[in-house]
């Protein structure tokens, strides 16, 4: 596990915490309601914290930037590039969307075809020892071999990289929205992600892999686009053009976009999954190569497909990718359907939010367990395997044996291979319907509740205890250090009562049971996810049963709407809950109330355009800023001028040539010559130049070095008046990770002082302003 997990920590612009060298006193702020807006006459100081959690572990987090730097090195290379490079770039671009949706098919497919046959084999050794009568064996065998599971799905996670822990759709979402952190999208956190899921999926726990593989395209996206490596001599030309934020989000957009497609087989659900919930900037451009790249995955996926016909690949079948098929004579609804499938989108909204705030008190309550080591967090899992093992074998013995149906074409009761109608402790040609749904793989277990009442029957008993025990274990099992996705205990669970209700309404209603299920599973993914037309379309491609979008629609308005009034998205908690700083495209009422100048970091530590290197060297070592106003006093007055904004990483770059100068003169030509644009781009994780490996004598101390080059001439600034509301949303909609402020009045210095997004939190503004109502 890497140390900057553990005690560093990044901060964004001329942040500072509490234990900064430069932290003063606050005046306190007393609010009058007649003040439209306030501002304090004080510097402030961000006291919000730069840690967050990552996974399962505590990591330092700093901001992208998705800002164009436009200094002269920028500009010399953007006037010199010729249309054939331009070309190539935009080849490139479809290039790398082929290889992530080509990969990431790839992926999918291994994960699917990995877990059914280790599922499988583990419940047909389970089974034959059950048809055998040694059910002591069969459960030493059982429970052995889900601890052997989620031991090595914990160990992965808990000592090669904790990033890969959870779902990982929460640290995609905030990627996306700006928030960096060592290992999100690091190789190690890709591998454990991969085999951490087929581990922890194929080891009965009440998960998926739906979310995982989210945050495995997004990792795919981020290696591929990570500009070449030097390490590695893969440093073709053409690569250094995605080396900076801006395409990068673009690529992990693709990349989440192709998760989902490989694990619903839903292509188009992908996109707008991408859309809805992942993305927080989108283009028609970034539109039709997320289109194009899971395209790529299905396609992929479905020649996989057809070579594991005749069964080539084990026991992977057609079911191994998720497809639930519904047939039904009848897709007609009456006023007593309406009804039921109003109460189903009612109790998904209800159960949707008690779900969510079950979820976020474990996940805070196994935070305090995981805090303790890897240890505390293997022993975890191993206790939640064990229960969940005890659970899905002990349960099926309060269950009633049900004859086979006499018109079958599937094998009942299931001997000698896996199959949906377990005999477990039932007679010949009987067989138990809990141990259906308990002693199978989630994708059967959801496609056993999606079959019609004509061709399975489930008693009421049965899916009164499969719900409650698949709600209490998705619950206590998501926040352990597996990857773990939210999607098929949702649909799980879902289902179950949505059958119920089916059952209930039987006599009055016209619509199949399955129906009601599938209605049930989108009631419950509205109540805990809050999101309408990506689940609609990957429900709808899950199905294929188009008949059933205008009710699915309906039910997942409902949901929405009941479990809004509660608390947020499950996916919105947890990025909270972690302290992932996120920004919302809106602004807090709140902030209307206050300017941009009374908010805003400092004191400012700023350079002159030549600066002494001493002074550099200084400041770079007592802060943690990672970008610097850069002022040049003007010759025919006293006043000075804000000539542009420098960055941290650009500096180290420059000071490790040691282009200096002994008298304060401008080299500004022989820097252009020199560098390249290229060589002042963003590195891969952990590769760029660090301030700890650069030496220097005392006379290269004493010189100076020239720093309008490599200034961004133009960074957005706003003027110290403008509402903060007004400020949020402008930071937001840019994609910044710092906004100068500028004063009002002349004769003053010319910055007043860095926003960033820390100094946009809720937490710290109320901070500062503690008599402020964060609801007006």
């Amino acid at each position: 596990m890497d140390e900057r997990c553990e005690n560093g920590r990044e901060i964004d612009g001329s942040e500072s915490l509490a234990e900064s060298p430069f932290t003063e006193d606050r005046d306190s702020v007393s609010l009058t309601l007649g003040e439209p807006l306030l501002r304090a006459s004080t510097a402030r100081i961000s006291t919000t914290s730069q840690l967050a959690i990552v996974g399962s572990n505590i990591c330092p987090i700093e901001s992208l930037d998705y800002e164009i730097i436009e200094n002269d090195l920028f500009k010399q290379d953007w006037r010199s590039r010729r249309k054939v490079e331009i070309f190539q770039y935009v080849i490139l671009k479809w290039t790398l969307c082929l290889f992530i949706g080509l990969i990431t098919g790839v992926v999918g497919f291994f994960n699917n075809i990995a877990v059914e046959n280790i599922a499988g084999h583990k419940l047909l050794l389970t089974n034959n020892l059950m048809l055998k009568e040694k059910y002591y064996q069969a459960f030493a065998v059982y429970v052995g071999s889900n601890i052997v599971l989620a031991a090595a799905a914990a160990t992965l996670c808990a000592y090669i990289a904790p990033a890969a822990a959870g779902s990982g759709i929460p640290e995609v979402k905030a990627y996306l929205n700006g928030i960096d952190a060592y290992s999100i999208l690091a190789p190690s956190t890709l591998f454990v992600k991969i085999f951490g899921s087929i581990f922890a999926v194929a080891g009965g726990f009440v998960v998926g892999k739906e979310g995982p593989m989210v945050h495995t395209g997004a990792c795919i996206a981020s290696l591929l686009g990570q500009g070449g490596s030097r390490k590695y001599r893969l440093t073709w030309k053409w690569l250094r053009y995605f080396k900076n934020d801006r395409d990068r989000r673009d690529l992990i957009t693709c990349g989440a976009g192709a998760g989902v497609a490989a694990a619903f087989r839903a292509p188009v659900g992908g996109v707008l999954f991408a859309l809805e919930e992942a993305a927080s900037w989108w283009r028609s451009a970034l539109l039709w190569r997320t289109f194009f790249t899971t395209a790529v995955v299905a396609v992929v996926l479905r020649g996989f497909m057809e070579f594991c016909r005749g069964g080539k690949c084990g026991l992977f079948g057609e079911g191994g990718l998720i497809m639930f098929e519904i047939h039904t004579e009848n897709s007609a609804y009456g006023t007593p359907d309406l009804i039921a499938i109003i109460l189903l989108g009612v109790i998904g909204g209800v159960l949707g939010s008690l779900y969510n705030y079950l979820v976020d008190k474990v996940l805070r309550t196994y935070s305090i367990i995981n805090e303790r080591g890897p240890g505390s967090k293997l022993i975890l899992v191993v206790g939640v395997s064990i229960l969940t093992t005890c659970v899905s074998f002990g349960l099926p013995w309060f269950s009633q044996c049900l004859p086979c149906p006499s018109d079958l074409d599937d094998q009942c009761p299931t001997v000698g291979r896996s199959g949906n109608y377990k005999n477990f402790q039932c007679p010949p040609g009987h067989y138990n319907d809990l141990a259906s749904l308990f002693f199978n793989t989630n994708d059967d277990a959801i496609r056993s509740l999606l079959t019609s009442a004509s061709d399975k029957h489930f008693q009421l008993s049965s899916l009164f205890i499969f719900f409650g025990a698949i709600y209490c274990l998705g619950i206590i099992t998501y926040g352990i250090a597996v990857p773990s996705g939210l999607f098929i205990p949702v649909i799980l669970a879902g289902a179950s009562y949505g059958r119920i209700i089916g059952r209930l309404f039987g006599s009055v209603a016209t619509l199949d049971v399955s129906l009601y299920a599938l209605l049930g599973a989108a009631s419950f993914l509205g109540g805990t996810m809050r999101m309408t037309v990506s689940l609609c379309v990957i429900l709808l491609e899950l199905t294929n049963n188009l008949l059933m979008l205008p009710l699915l629609m309906l039910v997942l308005l409902i949901s929405k709407s009941v479990a809004d009034i509660f608390n947020k998205g499950v996916y919105d908690q947890i990025v909270k809950m972690k302290g992932l700083p996120f920004m919302e495209a809106h602004a807090e009422p709140f902030m209307r109330q206050l300017v941009a100048g009374g908010v805003a970091s400092g004191p400012l530590i700023t350079f002159s355009g030549i600066e002494k290197v001493d002074n550099i060297i200084h400041a770079l070592k007592t802060t943690n800023h990672n970008g610097f106003p850069v002022i040049d006093e003007l010759p025919s007055s006293n006043s000075s001028e804000l000539c542009g904004l420098v960055l941290r990483s650009h500096l180290l770059v420059l000071l490790k040539e040691k282009k200096f100068t002994k008298q304060k003169v401008s080299i500004r030509s022989e820097i252009l010559r020199h560098f390249k644009a290229h060589d002042f781009a963003k590195a891969g994780s952990g590769k760029g130049v660090k301030l700890e490996d650069l030496n220097f004598n005392e006379e290269e101390m004493e010189m100076f070095a020239d720093l309008h080059p490599i200034t961004n001439t133009s960074p957005y600034t706003v003027v110290e008046s403008m509402s903060l509301a007004k400020a949020a949303i402008l930071f937001h909609a840019l994609g910044l990770r710092h906004l100068l402020v500028v004063p009002k009045t002349p004769g003053r210095p010319p910055i007043a002082g860095i926003l960033t997004r820390h100094d946009f939190m809720p937490e710290h503004i109320l901070g500062l302003y503690p008599h402020l109502n964060p609801h007006k």
